[in-house]
């Protein structure tokens, strides 16, 4: 047997094993204690939504599976955690849009690239941003808003959660498609946004669905719209803004699941079908909905290009609505 004929045997022999062994890691993983980092503080949305998902892989994989709060700069710090880790399977990111998307279009610089330091593993679910109003705004629907707010330009104000947020972006999206003159009016946290809309401080008001849905009923607030292109599984009745008028208006809250880039192919498909599995149990769908989300369950190929596309669209509305953070 010829020199190159054993040179190539060997190749293929240790070719063979890598294959075999990846195979191996995939059926084995994890056999260590595994982190999801969640990039904000304890008893924020992403924080519940994390838990009890981080308790069902526990009990799936038999590992411990251990919840890691890593807030700071709008989401950003726990994602440059993850950014960073080696890239093995064990240091998950439970990620909302803010620092994978948005932020993207709002800081000119960032200490990751989302696109390049991230392979996504599954989109889990999506949330709407609610168009309410004061009831002693005379409007019943989204179109009898609008024509108010051209009556009165530069009247009307709309209150948001903080600048920057998927409620801002949705107030600018709507006054660049209709050209209305709604001003925007920035609180810290929805709780004081709402507190002031439900007083009759603000004319209306975007939030975060799971804020407002405990008091749609109440009579101090009128919804007129979510801001999804689909409607909300959990309140259907609510017409959305795209069919009230805001041709193409798509804006979320949404959560998925990423680890860094390199992480073995076997893994990131292993984490893919427990991840899509886990927007299934009833238990984590109730949370979803309690946070006012439907559950998607994506492959990681589907989240890549939604990815894609709302740092796309971001970039776009941010650009053409002038947006700045400070």
């Amino acid at each position: 047997m010829g020199i190159a004929s054993i040179a190539g045997r060997a190749a293929a022999a240790a070719l063979l094993g890598a294959i075999l062994a990846a195979g191996a890691n995939a059926q084995s993983y994890p056999v260590k204690p595994v982190r999801i980092v969640v990039p904000y503080p304890p008893g924020g949305g992403t924080d519940l939504l994390g838990r009890p998902m981080a308790a069902k892989l526990s009990e799936k994989w038999g590992q411990s599976v251990v919840i890691e709060n890593r807030g700071g700069a709008s989401g950003m710090v726990g994602a440059e955690v993850v950014a960073k880790s080696a890239p093995d399977g064990y240091t998950l990111l439970l990620s909302a849009s803010a620092e994978i998307a948005l932020n993207v279009a709002l800081y000119p610089k960032m200490a990751y690239d989302p696109e390049r330091d991230f392979n996504p593993i599954s989109l889990l679910a999506i949330s709407p941003v609610v168009l309410a109003v004061h009831p002693s705004l005379p409007v019943r629907n989204v179109r009898e808003f609008v024509a108010l707010a051209k009556k009165r330009p530069g009247e009307l104000g709309y209150a948001t959660a903080g600048t920057g947020g998927p409620h801002h972006i949705t107030g600018e999206w709507m006054k660049l498609i209709t050209g209305i003159n709604i001003i925007h009016v920035p609180y810290k946290g929805g709780g004081p946004q709402l507190v002031d809309l439900m007083g009759g401080h603000v004319h209306s008001g975007l939030i975060a669905l799971p804020v407002v849905a405990p008091h749609m009923k109440s009579g101090k607030i009128r919804v007129l719209a979510v801001s999804t292109v689909k409607r909300s599984l959990s309140f259907p009745d609510i017409p959305t803004l795209d069919e009230s008028g805001f041709k193409g208006l798509d804006v979320s809250q949404w959560w998925g699941m990423l680890v860094p880039t390199g992480t073995p192919k076997e893994i990131v498909a292993k984490l893919q079908v427990d991840a899509v599995e886990l927007t299934k149990i009833p238990e984590i769908r109730s949370r979803m909905a309690d946070l006012g989300a439907d559950p998607v369950g994506s492959t990681s190929a589907q989240f890549s290009e939604f990815i894609r596309s709302e740092i796309a669209k971001y970039r776009r509305i941010v650009k053409e609505a002038n947006i700045k953070l400070n």
